[in-house]
């Protein structure tokens, strides 16, 4: 049967059953989002460096492509969430295999990565000239976030293709308009900066807790009804007392997005004197030279504990 492409891709209105996702890459966060769409009713064509990550999205019916070029040929919209600016340029800008290879005119590319904005800004150009959109939109919310639906989407871009693009965002959590191409990017490296300070500051009570002989978990529970509670406390707090330091993304990530902010080459985006955002690179950086950079951000304790030499 002859599919009529004109009924595919923006404008036309997403549903599910009609409206064809991609994903490209399944890690912690990816895995988690695709998931949600594809119980939400979307058909969902994934890709991933390493099969072997992407088995339970395919035994829960997801269809599996070889390349990510073959994943938007498929596609009205695809996805992308990989982990630095250099992977972003090899899958959505590549001639050969790249997402914008094989997406078709009115198709649209997500791309969820924390990234650059100035590539952000890139890909949007690229996208234009085939013919396609592209929106840049980074989330927030980390593992638990992604499972639960619950993430902050700060999309870059055209409006109108954010707006469109809100019954898949629904799926996935709380999306916002930040602006034009870059703006999502940008929006994200400030999160995180924020992140980085509430992590620090977490790793940084609990220690001290601990030494003074203060019951942590009761310490934890009162403060977090005060000034000191967020969603940061929650998560990263409570994991830091149950010394479960694999759960969630690698801190490998936030010391990238730190390092974006303090780069002085990205023009538009200012603000160049961050000395806490340099100060929190450098204690996750220790973080991963003490040999923990597969852990998560919590794990940052640890980095707290040595240098007060509380634990080994």
């Amino acid at each position: 049967m002859e599919v009529d492409m004109a009924a595919f891709g923006f404008p036309a209105p997403v549903r599910p059953g009609a409206t064809r996702v991609g994903w490209v890459g399944i890690g912690v966060m990816g895995g988690a989002m695709a998931a949600r769409l594809l119980a939400a009713g979307f058909a969902v064509t994934a890709y991933a460096r390493t099969p072997a990550k992407a088995e339970a999205l395919v035994a829960a019916g997801a269809s599996l492509a070889g390349s990510p070029a073959a994943v938007a040929a498929a596609c009205d919209v695809v996805f992308t969430m990989v982990g630095n600016p250099g992977d972003v340029r090899a899958v959505v800008l590549d001639a050969a295999s790249g997402v914008l290879a094989g997406l078709r005119p009115g198709g649209v590319l997500v791309d969820c990565t924390s990234s650059s904005p100035s590539l952000a800004r890139e890909v949007a150009a690229a996208a234009r000239a085939a013919g396609c959109y592209a929106v840049d939109s980074p989330v927030s919310g980390g593992d638990v976030g992604a499972r639960d639906g619950a993430l902050a989407l700060l999309a870059g871009g055209d409006e109108a293709v954010v707006s469109w693009l809100a019954p898949l965002f629904a799926h996935l959590g709380r999306p916002t308009y930040m602006g034009p191409p870059g703006s999502g990017q940008s929006s994200k490296i400030a999160n995180q900066i924020a992140v980085a300070g509430a992590v620090v500051g977490a790793s940084e009570a609990l220690a001290f807790a601990n030494a003074a002989g203060l019951d942590a978990p009761l310490f934890l529970d009162a403060v977090s009804k005060g000034a000191a509670g967020s969603r940061v406390m929650d998560i990263f707090g409570e994991r830091m007392l149950r010394r479960e330091f694999a759960s969630g993304g690698s801190v490998k990530y936030i010391i990238k997005d730190l390092g974006m902010a303090l780069e002085t080459e990205e023009g538009p985006e200012g603000a160049k004197a961050l000395p806490g955002a340099a100060m929190f690179q450098q204690m996750f950086s220790a973080m991963a030279a003490n040999g923990d950079g597969d852990l998560s951000l919590q794990g940052l304790i640890t980095v707290v504990e040595r240098l007060n030499g509380i634990r080994k």
